[in-house]
């Protein structure tokens, strides 16, 4: 007997064994639920205002926005008809039930090692502990050519793609494998935080050291004790990660909030402990920008006696950095940038956020504000307010000031995050189209050169 053929068997035999009990067991669909809400699911299957797991919510790409699906037992909108093979088959290979390829937007090249056990819990908890939802998302998912035929995954799959499950390592305490497991599985820490190749495949060379995701940037999280979290304590990631603060470094933003509001912080202290320790031991890749930690930079300072008292421009364009500052921002981080930690407004120096030479977040928060679920907003967005050309003079004179003076943001950069779900790397597509015009020209040549051969032959 094959494995393929050993796997199909042992999952069918685990289907047949839980179907008589299967809606009656709430301890493993309670299991399921926890699972899935380690693998958080919920973020990106939830479109704002919809119903909980019925998609819809348009995840930004490099080859334009990804259309999350209904993923609630509905029979004839989701995936009420899958069998346990086909949700495993979903979650390790990415396959859909209809055998067509996923698209590696939903994390299956993370899921993929996940145990079979842990599998068949999330299987319970969907088909079980998840309300059906009777309604396809309002938008598909409409990629350009090449990229909309799903079959060509079929090659990026079997190039890139490792369905093993995790492996423990006997040298190892479990502590630390657990944390490998949910790290590298559910958490999906490097489908985020790993760059990518020119194929999109993760650059394992540079395993977690920084990648940009929908217009965010994942921050490097190695143990590098500049460039990453080698600075960090266990206790200090456990903090940040149940969305507490952490003096210090900045406050989590974008996708990193959505992963600790909807996953990370309801997660059990041991989890969150071995995620840290795995984290905590991961090897270092340094950031050859970044000469000093990113909490390290700035100092009590301001510029405002020097704008104060002087009339705006009439041209509100031409406001400078610190002007810009004192109108928007001096009433809750203070005239030096020093916050009010009482009130939960950090400072801006020695703050990670204006640490990084990547400057996308800064960017981002200033764009579209911080927000956390459960409250109205931990910061504002100014989006509908300033300009592409304030927010960056405004970004600047903030990293003049509290950051690192070697990072940039440019009118450019600002322009493409006021909306990132919307743009596409058209370098990228261009790229791959042109490699498919000289791939079928190489193999029209060899064609032709083996008729000519023939002929002569």
């Amino acid at each position: 007997m094959n494995k393929t053929m050993m796997k199909s068997s042992w999952l069918a035999a685990v289907l047949l064994a839980a179907a008589p009990a299967f809606a009656a067991d709430s301890n493993e669909i309670e299991r399921g639920r926890y699972l899935a809400t380690a693998g958080d699911c919920i973020a990106c299957h939830t479109a704002a205002g919809g119903k909980e797991m019925a998609g819809g919510l348009a995840l930004a790409s490099p080859l334009g926005p990804i259309v999350s699906t209904n993923i609630t037992p509905s029979k004839t909108h989701g995936i009420g008809n899958y069998s346990l093979e086909q949700f495993s088959d979903a979650l390790r290979h990415g396959k859909r039930a209809d055998g067509a390829n996923l698209y590696p937007a939903m994390p299956y090249t993370a899921y993929a090692k996940t145990t079979d056990e842990d599998i068949a819990a999330m299987y319970a908890y969907f088909m079980q502990g998840v309300p059906a939802v009777d309604a396809a998302p309002a938008q598909q998912t409409d990629l350009p050519f090449p990229f909309s035929i799903r079959a060509s995954l079929s090659v990026w799959n079997a190039l890139f793609h490792d369905a093993t499950p995790y492996q423990p390592v006997a040298s190892q305490t479990p502590e630390w494998n657990r944390g490998a497991y949910l790290s590298q599985g559910l958490a999906h820490c490097t489908t985020c935080h790993t760059p990518r190749t020119t194929l999109m495949a993760e650059d394992n060379l540079r395993a977690l050291s920084g990648a940009e995701v929908g217009g965010w940037y994942a921050p490097n999280i190695t143990s590098d004790a500049v460039s990453g979290i080698g600075g960090w304590s266990v206790q200090e990631l456990v903090t940040y990660m149940q969305g507490q603060p952490v003096p210090g470094k900045g406050p989590a933003a974008g996708p990193m909030a959505e992963a600790i509001d909807h996953s990370l912080k309801h997660l059990t202290a041991q989890d969150l402990q071995a995620i840290a320790v795995y984290i905590k031991s991961v090897p270092a890749v340094t950031d050859a920008k970044l000469k000093q930690s990113a909490d390290s930079f700035g100092q009590q300072t301001d510029a405002l006696e020097t704008v104060r008292g002087t009339a705006w421009p009439k041209e509100h364009d031409a406001l400078t950095g610190a002007q810009i500052y004192d109108g928007y921002c001096a009433s809750c981080h203070q005239v030096q940038g020093q916050g009010t930690e009482g009130d939960g407004l950090p400072a801006l120096f020695k703050n990670t956020s204006l640490g990084h030479s990547n400057t996308n977040n800064l960017v981002q928060v200033v764009l579209h504000g911080i927000h956390r679920v459960g409250v109205d907003s931990v910061m504002p967005a100014f989006a509908h307010e300033l300009s592409d050309k304030q927010v960056t003079s405004l970004s600047n004179y903030m990293l003049a000031s509290y950051g690192n003076p070697e990072a940039k943001v440019t009118e450019a950069q600002v322009a493409k995050l006021r909306d990132p779900a919307t743009s596409s790397d058209s370098g990228l597509v261009t790229l791959v189209r042109v490699g498919m015009v000289l791939g079928a020209l190489v193999v029209l040549s060899l064609i032709g050169w083996l008729l000519v051969r023939r002929r002569k032959g």
